[in-house]
């Protein structure tokens, strides 16, 4: 496995990945690749869950990556500064798909609390807006679906708690509510919560979903009964406390990977 660490073009956010290398034999070479998007509340990347994550897709045959993005210590009010390097980070896989056997029509990206708030927007904007301010063509951002994992939809559904903290975010808070922004481009999402999340409210998750509904969109919904924020994984590998090792939640990555798997079937 070749690893690639890549500061990306036009910002200081920089790109970690995980890259299979070619089996001649096999009767798919040119594999999908997931890009993470890790929480940490715009402050922080925990780039050590950020590498479990990644390589727990990895050993499911992706080619994995992680993104670690523009925080609001770099910039504030951060507005969609995160969700440009994500942009950045999708054309950048796109353009080195042929050298790195990477599908550039089946790049998913996998963002969680935070991250998943980065995704939901990217969703909502990546074929209008990301294109016209980073002026590059819809093609280059274009996803093949998305994964939500207890995600920050929208900053006025609970989190975070504070008007500063909202107002270092945005000074319009409402163009980072995702769900507001949920139209007939948005890619095939998966989303996943725990329903008692003490810190980003399931309602962020349910409230995304139906707007995906509302919009016709191809979407999966779990919402688990038990589980804290920043869950991940779910298992012993990436609980920060035992509470957080919640065998059935941990069900959320096959069931990911069965959704994607019928997504690339389906195309």
């Amino acid at each position: 496995m070749q690893v690639i660490q890549q500061k990306l073009p036009g910002t200081a956010a920089r790109l970690t990945g995980f890259l299979h290398s070619p089996d001649q034999n096999a009767h798919q070479t040119a594999l999908p690749a997931v890009i993470i998007v890790p929480g940490g509340s715009y402050t922080m990347i925990p780039t050590g869950q950020a590498e479990s994550l990644a390589m727990a897709f990895a050993g499911r045959g992706y080619h994995a990556f992680f993104l670690e993005y523009t925080l609001r210590t770099a910039i504030e009010p951060l507005e969609l500064a995160p969700v440009y390097d994500l942009a950045r980070a999708v054309r950048y896989l796109k353009h080195h798909a042929h050298a790195w056997h990477l599908d550039p029509h089946q790049v998913t990206a996998a963002g969680f609390s935070a991250g998943g708030h980065v995704v939901a927007l990217y969703n909502d904007y990546w074929h209008d807006q990301l294109p016209a301010d980073l002026d590059v063509a819809a093609s280059e951002l274009q996803l093949a679906q998305v994964i939500l994992s207890y995600p920050v939809i929208s900053p006025l559904l609970g989190f975070p708690k504070d008007s500063a903290t909202i107002h270092k975010w945005s000074a319009t808070p409402a163009k980072l509510a995702a769900e507001q922004h949920v139209n007939a481009f948005n890619r095939p999402t998966f989303l996943w919560a725990t329903a008692d999340d003490p810190i980003v409210p399931a309602a962020n998750t349910l409230a995304y979903a139906t707007a995906l509904a509302q919009a016709a969109i191809p979407y999966e919904l779990h919402i688990f009964k038990h589980g804290p924020h920043g869950i991940a994984l779910a298992n012993t590998q990436t609980a920060w406390k035992p509470d957080a090792n919640q065998p059935h939640v941990a069900h959320w990555l096959d069931l990911a990977c069965e959704w994607l798997a019928a997504q690339n079937t389906a195309h």
